[in-house]
């Protein structure tokens, strides 16, 4: 946490804007050597107030909604592309008019809404399925036989309908070089012979280049097998978790500290299904600052939210110092995929946004009050 971390709302999303900066400048190098194009997924990070650090080094959004698609056109700008599983026929006709290219999830959804989409001049896909096993979580793999996204090989079929310019696939989740190459090998196996025809290839998100250990020449060469065969296509990646991996930290604060059945519980300001629903979802545990493992150190505590769910349960810690109310807490890489998934529900204060600047300034950029609560709601 910075040092100005104290004087900060709590519970607070703070964005380390240097660290952006970082993976932005490693992301724009894939993108050259790899001669592909990458643009920002929303559904990964959407924290508008760093966009005009973002569009230095990309060039355009990947969104899945007209309210994302919306957020985009205001403020990044630049390049759109469009995939949802199935399209509101009342938000088309705006849909058309913010998008540069509409990927479709079925042949049924392009004989619905192609024609509309090609004569205001969009550049139109299909979602396929390469049936790649490359996620282990069940509920982030797309490429199961019975997934609703995409259409399968056998579905497709031999040729590509009419009007189709690009192909656009999404198998990944925070995987590694070596998922990007078998990726890559199901795609021209199973979609190689529509690959001459098409006008783009969009290999979605889930590279997860800025971690740690990542073997970018791996993924560059695995690009180049692409880009290097087939010379008018051109390739798109969209990350999501990329942009924004380890850029950012949770700040909280112990509310009380209670003993129930033996076990010491720390309750904070926040909550793991309204600020941080991965943990539930994944499920995973996440980093907390200075602490470590049950029992590896003096004082362990179990880290529960503030609602009323049973379940709002954070994990256990271990701390050197008695945890006491008041005690700021910092959960680390909560940047990405944490705050576009946050509620407000049961009503709890819904963590503030911060970034500190390069320069090492740190600005409130956002508050949530009772009316944002209320607004929901009616």
């Amino acid at each position: 946490m910075s040092k100005h971390g104290e004087d900060l709302p709590s519970p607070c999303y703070l964005l380390d804007e240097s660290r952006l900066r970082t993976n932005l400048q490693l992301i724009a190098e894939v993108k050259r050597a790899g001669n592909c194009q990458i643009i920002l997924a929303l559904k990964g990070f959407a924290m508008w107030s760093a966009f005009p650090l973002v569009r230095q080094f990309l060039s355009g959004c990947a969104t899945s909604s007209l309210y994302e698609t919306r957020l985009a056109k205001k403020w990044f700008g630049g390049h759109v592309h469009l995939y949802a599983p199935a399209y509101d026929p009342g938000d088309f006709s705006t849909l058309i008019e913010l998008a540069d290219r509409i990927t479709f999830n079925s042949l049924e959804q392009w004989l619905r809404f192609g024609e509309p989409a090609t004569a205001a001049g969009i550049s139109c896909g299909l979602r396929v399925n390469p049936g790649v096993d490359e996620v282990a979580t069940p509920l982030y793999n797309p490429c199961g036989p019975q997934s609703r996204l995409g259409i399968s090989p056998t579905g497709l079929g031999a040729n590509l309908p009419p009007g189709i310019e690009g192909l656009h696939v999404h198998a990944l989740c925070e995987s590694n070089a070596d998922s990007t190459e078998r990726l890559i090998e199901a795609v021209e196996d199973k979609f190689g012979h529509l690959l001459g025809q098409l006008k783009w290839l969009n290999l979605g998100g889930g590279h997860l280049m800025t971690r740690d250990g990542y073997d970018l020449g791996r993924l560059i060469r695995a690009l180049r097998t692409i880009t290097d065969r087939y010379r008018e296509l051109e390739l798109v990646l969209e990350p999501g978790a990329a942009i924004a991996w380890q850029t950012g930290s949770l700040i909280t604060t112990v509310l009380d500290v209670i003993e129930r059945g033996g076990t010491h519980i720390a309750i904070l300001d926040t909550s793991a299904t309204a600020h941080m629903p991965d943990i539930l979802e994944m499920p995973y545990r996440p980093e907390v600052e200075g602490a470590g493992n049950p029992g590896e150190k003096p004082y362990t505590y179990q880290l529960g939210g503030s609602t009323c769910l049973a379940g709002d349960v954070i994990g256990d810690y271990s701390f050197t110092q008695r945890l006491t109310v008041g005690k700021r807490l910092v959960f680390k890489d909560m940047i990405h995929y944490t705050m576009v998934k946050s509620t407000m529900f049961n009503g709890i204060v819904h963590p503030a946004i911060a970034i500190q600047r390069e320069n090492g300034n740190v600005q409130v950029v956002r508050k949530f009050g009772y009316t944002d609560y209320e607004s929901r709601l009616s």
